[in-house]
């Protein structure tokens, strides 16, 4: 299992952060459109629904997906990042306080939407600077790992046990501080990037940070509440497409927003 594990990050990451430096924007966004099939069909496979549901609720994201970005407007784009940033930030973390257990469909299929279409969109929108993207999901990654790592080794004080009970408050500390060091890396040795020591660096490495945490767990609550432990089976040793990107769909959309509306 850790040998497929291994060998399957590595062939998947190689593979893409190539596209991610390599595509066309249009083609990048292309590449893309599988994951969220894929994602889309998983996240109503945990919402309950019979296969017929999820692959009309998969070509409804896409379609949604893909008519919110050829329609190319900022409008659009900031009310979608404002949702997504929304509902990470507020309703997100209270639905795990909370541990509720929502067994309707409709609403758990709106909440894939806006967990899913915003982070697609955000993908696409900061991958015109593929460095920027690449470096942000570098946060993402870090403080993943770092948690993985540290919480392995030292962990002892559970984060949320009825929710996910592998993580740890050590393993918060070392993906915070893995952070804290990439920060403190990419600053010294990109320069050109003097809006890492603006106020808006900061709040971008801390939201990415902690938003991807909230994600991680969030989806943890939903594979709990579905009475499964992956998502799905497409990749070997990790599960499915969600327990690879449940980060990602949480903090991408902030990075997003931080850099297209604020200023």
């Amino acid at each position: 299992m850790f040998i497929a594990r291994v060998a399957t990050a590595a062939a998947l990451l190689a593979v893409f952060v190539a596209a991610l430096l390599s595509l066309p924007n249009p083609w990048w966004m292309a590449f893309l459109v599988p994951l969220l099939i894929a994602a889309g069909w998983e996240w109503s496979r945990l919402s309950g629904c019979a296969p017929p549901v999820r692959w009309v609720f998969s070509a409804f994201i896409v379609g949604t997906a893909l008519a919110l970005w050829w329609a190319r407007s900022d409008t659009l784009f900031a009310a979608v990042f404002a949702l997504s940033c929304a509902f990470w930030i507020v309703l997100a973390p209270a639905w795990l306080a909370r541990r509720w257990q929502v067994k309707s469909q409709p609403v758990l299929l709106l909440t894939g939407w806006v967990v899913l279409v915003p982070a697609w969109l955000a993908m696409g929108r900061l991958q015109v600077e593929p460095g920027l993207l690449l470096a942000v999901l570098g946060i993402v990654w870090l403080a993943d790992t770092g948690a993985y790592l540290v919480g392995r080794t030292w962990g002892r004080h559970r984060l949320a046990p009825a929710i996910s009970p592998g993580k740890t408050w050590e393993g918060v500390a070392g993906g915070v501080a893995a952070v804290a060091v990439y920060y403190a890396v990419l600053s010294r040795f990109l320069p050109e990037w003097d809006w890492l020591s603006s106020g808006r660096g900061v709040v971008l490495f801390a939201g990415v940070t902690a938003a991807s945490m909230v994600g991680d767990l969030f989806e943890s609550w939903m594979k709990r509440q579905a009475g499964v432990k992956d998502s799905g089976s497409l990749l070997p040793g990790h599960g499915g497409i969600l327990d690879r990107v449940d980060s990602v769909t949480s903090s991408i959309p902030l990075a997003a927003a931080l850099f297209l509306y604020v200023s």
